[in-house]
């Protein structure tokens, strides 16, 4: 597979219609020098000349999932309180010198977080313009040397590069695969290296998944929720040694929740309304498990 073939293609979408025009007023962003908070939000500090046209050029970029951020005066309260998870897991990695990938992350909101730890390099993978063209507007602020690839998990395996760190967060349930996936995690890993994984579970003690009949919580792509113990057998098969569970939690409106910088439904539309501990399928409301991989302890 040849990575530089697929990047020039997939930077062809840059010009998609309706990408194009956000494209454009990136570059219209007013240069300038600005302080970096990276605390819960990810806040940049200083003077800008035109905030009612650079809030323009945000909201132009809805819906913003990840987050938050705040851009001088403008606060983008994203569909995801972000930095409850980020805090979460803080204290269950150390990036310092470390290579690191962050998959499926969307506009790049974990990764400006991770800068704290001073990782020796920082790559982000999604084939998404979108969410690309959002990480290109904060990082005008911010000016990091994060690298953004418009790559899938797919290509981890063939990248020019392997990695001491990978997070995975919120991707492994929309692969029809899981295993598959897994195992290109795997390949992507330097020898020792780490996966923190994130995804949903069902309780029970049983090796066993649901396997949604169209969609969970709403949403589509959602092919196999697993207990905990049917997650380990799928890391142990994809060749993973070492299988810890670092923490679980409930999604509740705290943390998803629809705002005015997103489109459409959000939490509260995807969960019973006569009772918040199923999906409107019928299903368990979501939780999530929080496991860290490592390959070859041995």
């Amino acid at each position: 597979m040849n990575i530089d073939l697929i990047r020039k293609d997939r930077q062809s979408w840059m010009k998609w219609k309706n990408i194009a025009p956000m494209r454009e007023a990136l570059e219209s962003l007013e240069d300038g020098s600005w302080s970096v908070t990276l605390g819960d939000e990810v806040e940049i500090v200083g003077n800008y000349t035109s905030l009612l046209e650079l809030e323009n050029i945000a909201r132009s970029m809805m819906p913003w999932r990840k987050g938050p951020f705040k851009l001088f005066d403008i606060y983008i309260d994203s569909e995801w309180r972000s930095n409850i998870k980020y805090n979460l897991l803080r204290k269950h990695f150390n990036l310092k010198d470390k290579r690191v990938a962050d998959i499926g992350c969307n506009n790049g909101y974990y990764l400006f977080r991770m800068q704290e730890d001073k990782p020796k390099s920082l790559v982000g993978f999604d084939p998404s313009p979108l969410y690309k063209t959002q990480f290109d507007f904060i990082n005008h602020f911010v000016k990091s040397d994060i690298v953004y690839e418009l790559l899938g998990v797919e290509h981890l395996e063939f990248y020019e590069e392997k990695f001491d760190t990978i997070f995975c967060l919120g991707v492994l349930y929309h692969r029809s695969d899981p295993v598959a996936m897994l195992k290109s995690l795997y390949k992507g890993l330097e020898k020792k290296g780490e996966v923190i994984l994130d995804t949903f579970y069902i309780e029970g003690e049983g090796e066993i998944c649901l396997c949604p009949e169209s969609s969970y919580s709403k949403i589509p792509n959602i092919y196999f929720v697993p207990t905990i113990k049917a997650l380990k057998n799928w890391c142990k098969r994809a060749g993973f040694d070492s299988f810890e569970v670092l923490e679980s939690s409930k999604t509740d409106s705290s943390e998803q929740r629809k705002t005015k910088w997103i489109e459409g439904e959000s939490l509260e539309n995807f969960l019973d309304k006569n009772d918040a501990s199923k999906t409107v399928e019928g299903y368990p409301a979501p939780a999530r498990v929080y496991v860290k991989l490592i390959k070859d302890v041995k």
